[in-house]
């Protein structure tokens, strides 16, 4: 299948699962979520012009983002929580893979790390008082997505805004769940734009590093030197 029509039914699909978080009916909102990155890596595994090694991880990726998706629906309460948590914290340590040959690009070891650190220190302040028993998996959890947002930096710009995307609506989850004084207006659909945003450029990103790699590498000169 060509990945553009993975890439419009995506689109599509996201419009129609956004439209329906405003204004319902909420019996769509489930279909439509589940349908998503299923979507986004068949575009990513068809418009790849190799499946490089970080291609193949983010599209694990995607596949366990999926599992945080879908799997919640199978539980109640606490345990269809910590079934959201398990698929994404496999997502994130994914693309923490995906991203460390990246690593020497990233902001991994300039200054700049550190405004990562403050985000993930604010976040994790503040989610900790209602945070209780759940207190170590948000550290670890939060850790990884930290880890994800700086590497996937070296992957170009659009990788490393789709990780600072992803962490905001994974924040915004977070503040949901444990700060008691968190009650935003759309709520959900702030969540689902920055998820969907981010998923997507996270995406485009590895690809089109995957790309310049290639074009690098067919442009360098060859070695003259004897074998």
């Amino acid at each position: 299948m060509p990945a553009v029509v993975f890439a419009v039914a995506y689109a599509a699909v996201a419009v129609v699962h956004l439209v329906v978080q405003v204004t319902g009916p909420a019996v769509l909102s489930r279909p439509t979520q589940v349908l998503l990155m299923p979507l986004l890596a068949g575009w990513l595994w068809c418009a790849a012009p190799e499946r490089t090694r970080p291609v193949r991880f983010v599209t694990v990726a995607l596949a366990f983002s999926w599992l945080g998706d879908t799997l919640p629906a199978a539980f109640t309460g606490d345990v269809a929580f910590l079934a959201m948590v398990g698929g994404f914290l496999l997502a994130q340590v994914t693309y923490v893979v995906a991203f460390w040959p990246y690593r020497h690009a990233s902001l991994l070891r300039t200054p700049a790390v550190a405004g990562y650190l403050a985000a993930f220190g604010v976040l994790f302040g503040l989610c900790a008082p209602g945070a209780g028993g759940m207190l170590v998996p948000v550290a670890v959890y939060g850790l990884c997505l930290t880890s994800m947002a700086v590497l996937a930096t070296g992957a170009g710009r659009l990788a490393g805004i789709g990780g600072a995307v992803f962490f905001v609506s994974d924040g915004l989850i977070a503040l949901g769940a444990f700060a008691d004084w968190y009650d935003p207006p759309a709520h959900d659909l702030w969540v689902m734009i920055t998820y969907l945003a981010g998923q997507a450029l996270l995406a485009v990103g590895v690809l089109r590093a995957g790309r310049l790699t290639a074009r690098t590498e067919a442009t360098a000169p060859r070695s003259t030197a004897p074998e």
